[in-house]
This record gives C-alpha cells, sequence and structure tokens, in this order.
C-alpha cells in the first residue's frame, strides 16, 4: 500500500496520475521554521518530518511526503490565507523570481527515506494593482505558497518559468516521485 502523507487536494490530484491506488493521510507534523533554516532545508525537512510521521502509523507501507517552499531574496512566501496577505505577496512578487524548492520523501516497507528537492525559479512579469485583484477574485489562491495556482489563471502571472518538473511547481516533483517510487518497489510504467 502506498500513503500520501497529505490531505493537499493538489497533490492527490497529482499522484492519481501515477497510481489508481493509494491512501491519504493527515502528518499532523509542526511546519514551523527553525532558527536560521534556508528554504531549500525547510522543504527538505518538512518532507520527511511528513513520511516520518505517517510511516510510524503504518508500518510496512511506502510513504509520501512532499513540502514546498516559496523564496523571495530570502523572505518565504507562505500560504496567504488572506485576500489581503495573496495581494501583498503578489505586488512584492510583480516583475521579481521566485524560487520554488519543492521536496519529496519516499519511505519504503523497511523504513529506509530517499529524499529529493526540485528548484523551480518562477519570473514574474510586471503586475498592476488591478492585475492582482482581477486575479485574487477569480482564482482565490488564498491555499497556494506565492498566492497562485499555476495549473490555472495563475499563469497569466508570469513572464517564464525555469524548472526540470512543471510537476513540482503544482506540490509534487512527479519525475523524481516515480524514481523514488520505483526504488522502493513500487511498479509503474
Amino acid at each position: 500500500m502506498v500513503i500520501l502523507a497529505s490531505t493537499s487536494a493538489y497533490r492527490a490530484s497529482l499522484l492519481r496520475r501515477l497510481l489508481d491506488r493509494f491512501e491519504q493521510a493527515s502528518p499532523g507534523t509542526d511546519e514551523d521554521p527553525l532558527p536560521g533554516e534556508a528554504p531549500a532545508s525547510r522543504a527538505a525537512r518538512l518532507a520527511e518530518a511528513k513520511a516520518r510521521a505517517v510511516a510510524v502509523l503504518r508500518p510496512g507501507c511506502v510513504v509520501i511526503g512532499s513540502d514546498q517552499v516559496a523564496d523571495l531574496d530570502g523572505t518565504v512566501l507562505d500560504k496567504p490565507g488572506t485576500v489581503h496577505a495573496a495581494h501583498k505577496q503578489l505586488s512584492a512578487s510583480s516583475g521579481r523570481e521566485v524560487v520554488f524548492h519543492t521536496a519529496v520523501c519516499v519511505i519504503d516497507t523497511a523504513g529506509v527515506a530517499a529524499l529529493h528537492v526540485d528548484e523551480t525559479r518562477v519570473h514574474f512579469r510586471p503586475l498592476s494593482p488591478l492585475d492582482i485583484e482581477r486575479y485574487i477574485e477569480r482564482e482565490r489562491p488564498l491555499d497556494c505558497a506565492g498566492s497562485f495556482k499555476c495549473e490555472g489563471l495563475g499563469i497569466a502571472l508570469f513572464e517564464r518559468i525555469v524548472n526540470e518538473d512543471p510537476t513540482a511547481l503544482i506540490g509534487l516533483p512527479l519525475i523524481a516521485t516515480c524514481r523514488l517510487l520505483r526504488d522502493a518497489g513500487i511498479a509503474l510504467p
């Protein structure tokens, strides 16, 4: 059995591209940053912590944990939660580059963890206050790091995206996930 250590609808939708059957479980992990923790390190630590939290409860299962941290010149852009916070994040990102660190950790049936961190560079086009207001009103990206959904209208906010795996920006790098699942003994095409 494969378990996704996340209740995220976005990650579940991505994983369904690979697997017909899996379960989801809430890891209940404290996601507060550690003092001085770099964004990529935070993503890696949290992905592994989520996977381990569920693996302890479900021994003998393959568990997938993932986390994403958005970095704007050293400032972490968490999920905004409110329209005001989303507007503030998108205003700060206007005309700039935001780096998204998306980590995936797979724990095999023996409890051995394997980890990958993907880096995606998102170059925002200059955004007017009206552009931002219209976007937030239409898509309501309040539960997304960086305040956008690239799989939806959010793509219109960018000049370009530079990455190795386009699914990483949505929340689960499927290319690495495939490799880690195969290494854990899960048969994939």
